[in-house]
């Protein structure tokens, strides 16, 4: 059965993926820049971005791991880019150049329309805006039986989390401080419940943190 998984999110150790303040110069908010330092360091991330070298080992193979057998993403509006409120304009693609990485359908979770956009390497973002079980009905039906990723950022996996959708969950625990910005297990009443840890290893870089859904759902918290 084909599962929704997120993978390779990396995450402070003051509990950060993000930091403050996304801009053009600042996709991943102030410092956040750092928590992604050891993607690149490896054999695997620096292919995604056209270049050779790189290390091998546990952090190259988790990288890779994250992307086998999926047939779709689903991401929030703010990893896709920083612009707010409605479109301006359709000039905005993602912080990814011509060809995104992803080569498969992405839904992208908003509140404001706008027609696919269709890339080079066969990325097409659609542009979700009627919920978070919408998207991933279009995602599971647009993988044709593959796995579903959630990409990020922190509200579309808080979402996935609080619902109990998610049913693997991989952090790359970063050893930095943040000190501010979007927190991965933030308005979930104390974190979400029937998820176990069934792997945890350690590179001289980071620490690797796999969490499977024991099938117990979270409750929404209070208002």
């Amino acid at each position: 059965m084909a599962k929704l998984r997120a993978h390779n999110i990396s995450v402070s150790l003051d509990g950060y993926l993000a930091g403050p303040d996304q801009a053009l110069d600042a996709p991943l908010g102030v410092g956040g820049q750092a928590l992604h330092e050891w993607v690149f360091a490896t054999r695997y991330g620096r292919r995604m971005i056209g270049q050779d070298g790189g290390t091998e080992g546990v952090d190259d193979a988790f990288l890779a791991r994250g992307d086998q057998n999926i047939g779709a993403t689903v991401m929030g509006r703010n990893m896709f880019g920083p612009v707010r409120g409605p479109w301006p304009d359709e000039e905005w693609t993602g912080w990814w150049g011509e060809e995104p990485p992803y080569h498969h359908p992405v839904f992208v979770l908003t509140h404001h329309a706008r027609p696919p956009l269709a890339m080079k390497g066969g990325t097409v973002f659609h542009f979700v805006t009627d919920g978070l079980d919408a998207a991933l009905d279009r995602a599971f039906e647009a993988a044709g039986g593959a796995d579903v990723r959630v990409g990020g950022g922190a509200a579309a996996l808080q979402q996935c989390l609080f619902a109990g959708k998610l049913d693997e969950l991989h952090i790359a625990l970063v050893p930095v401080l943040l000190g501010r910005g979007e927190r991965l297990f933030e308005h979930l009443d104390g974190g979400p419940e029937g998820y176990e840890c069934v792997e945890f290893v350690s590179s001289p870089s980071v620490a690797h943190l796999r969490f499977e859904r024991t099938g117990r759902r979270a409750q929404a918290p209070s208002q």
